[in-house]
């Protein structure tokens, strides 16, 4: 989720707010009032005076005044608490959080300071907040905006979990603030709460009317929640003729599909590529679509419109692999497919492997060579034989080739020392496609799909090695398997959206030729 520098014009009764003496402790959340000079003053002091010109914007003078008083009275804790408060209305955040600090020395439980620096550290997102807000709520356990804080830094930290739990406990405390409504919804998403997030947005679109942002991010939810007919609703206002947001489009379409309306999802997935035509998810999104109408060469030109834009990506070459194997091309399937084993490169999990598949990315030949170096040390490592193995294959060596060989020996390795690795069974069952070996990769197929009956990799292989051994039975069954899974990872890519709304230049129209041709 993308969150947004709000302005006055998004909230403007917290701006509103900030501009008063405590702006320090209102310019995020107004829930935090308090009187600071309320409690008499100590002897000597001018405390009235200084929030006087603090109110008049007199920083300056204020500063002057502070420090007489505290020269006079030292252990004025009040005094030290608007000194911090001037100088964060100045942006001195480094002294403002020295003169709270000094506060908090002196009166522990003075709530001024606690709050002030609170509110600093928070800004910055600083975790030392995170201790002081949990002091907080065990002096007031329904603190609104401590939650709503403690919510923020959760979520910026990544634990969904606790952020929902403060959110939770914050209440309608948020129901005005639009960053806190989209953190909330974020992670409702995150933990696979659709449903839940859906009042979250309309929520965040009631308060921004105007935001096109907040109507794709409810229609996001809406169609995770499988709320086809409502996203549609709150789309369609977007739906322009100028509009030249993709992300939209594409989100607009798949909802339109839901509903039968292919041939509107249609239209509106074409408009997206041409927006942005290296962006393969629309490729892939129009190759579900033709997988599930049976307009399967439609989807073949379209993916080839597709490869000559972004010729190295491998889940074109994988739609149109499907849409191949669909009109029985079966040789031109297995070339597509062999392409994405070549392109998708490896699948690493554990430290050396990880560690190696960073410097695969810039240097292959440094990869495997500390790989090799790593297992004289750890010969047994599955993981450390996979990623050898796999980037042998890269390199699609000759059967007869040492290479070749160095690959198999490796991966039968990794499978005996990690059965249930997936990714090396089908390695394996690659490199026996490679050789020739049709029994053995459909035996290594079978065994990946036991362990992982949504292994796409597992089923095209054995569809192919079926194919090559005649056993042509159950090629019927797996095709309509394959593309099942192909659109299944086409949704689960769908529901992991980020919310966000990029507005791009138009694109050049691509070359469409040969796809002008209605699904059927």
């Amino acid at each position: 989720m993308r969150f947004y520098n709000l302005t006055a014009e998004d909230d403007p009764l917290r701006f509103r707010r900030a501009q008063s003496v405590f702006l320090l402790l209102l310019a995020l959340f107004p829930g935090w009032v308090d009187n600071v000079g309320a409690a008499e003053s100590q002897p000597g002091s001018n405390l009235a005076e200084i929030q006087s010109l603090i109110r008049s914007k007199q920083y300056e003078e204020a500063l002057a005044r502070t420090s007489a008083d505290l020269h006079k009275t030292p252990s004025d804790y009040r005094l030290w608490t608007v000194q911090g408060i001037v100088y964060s209305l100045k942006g001195d955040t480094g002294q403002a959080v020295a003169s709270f600090e000094k506060a908090l020395h002196l009166s522990p439980s003075y709530t001024p300071a606690l709050k002030g620096e609170i509110e600093i550290l928070f800004r910055s997102g600083d975790k030392r907040a995170v201790p002081l807000l949990e002091k907080v709520l065990k002096t007031d356990p329904g603190d609104i905006t401590a939650h709503e804080m403690l919510a923020t830094l959760a979520r910026r930290n990544g634990d969904c979990a606790m952020a929902i739990e403060h959110f939770l406990a914050a209440g309608d405390g948020i129901d005005y603030h639009p960053e806190s409504l989209e953190a909330y919804g974020f992670c409702l998403m995150e933990t696979k709460q659709p449903e839940k997030a859906v009042p979250v947005f309309e929520q965040l679109v009631a308060l921004l009317p105007d935001r096109s942002y907040a109507k794709y991010d409810l229609a996001i939810v809406q169609v995770a929640s499988k709320q086809y007919d409502a996203a549609i609703r709150t789309l369609e206002p977007l739906l322009t003729d100028d509009q030249k947001d993709p992300e939209i489009l594409s989100l607009a379409s798949q909802a339109y599909e839901a509903t039968k309306n292919t041939p509107r999802a249609v239209a509106l997935l074409r408009q997206a590529i041409v927006l942005s035509p290296t962006d393969p998810g629309y490729y892939a999104a129009f190759a579900g679509l033709c997988l599930e109408h049976d307009s399967f060469q439609v989807g073949v030109d379209m993916m080839n419109v597709g490869l000559k834009y972004i010729p190295d990506d491998p889940s074109l070459y994988l739609s149109r692999g499907l849409l191949y194997v669909e009109l029985a091309q079966f040789e031109n399937a297995e070339a597509d497919f062999s392409r994405v084993e070549k392109l998708s490169g490896f699948q690493a999990l554990g430290s050396y492997a990880l560690a190696l598949a960073d410097v695969q990315k810039n240097d292959p030949e440094q990869a495997m060579a500390r790989a090799r170096s790593q297992l004289k040390t750890h010969p047994d490592d599955p993981l450390l034989n996979y990623f050898l193995a796999q980037s042998l294959m890269n390199h699609s060596p000759d059967v007869q080739s040492e290479a070749f060989k160095e690959a198999m020996s490796a991966a039968l390795k990794a499978e005996k020392a990690k059965p249930g690795y997936v990714p090396a069974h089908d390695l394996l069952a690659a490199i026996y496609m490679q050789a020739g070996d049709y029994p053995r990769t459909i035996e290594e197929c079978r065994t990946a799909l036991r362990l992982d009956p949504s292994d796409e990799t597992a089923t095209y292989h054995l569809l192919i090695a079926l194919k090559h051994t005649g056993q042509t039975e159950e090629l019927g069954a797996l095709s309509k398997r394959l593309a099942q899974l192909h659109r299944e990872s086409l949704q689960h890519e769908n529901e992991r959206k980020s919310f966000r709304l990029v507005e791009a230049d138009p694109a050049q129209s691509p070359d469409r030729s040969g796809s002008e041709k209605q699904l059927h």
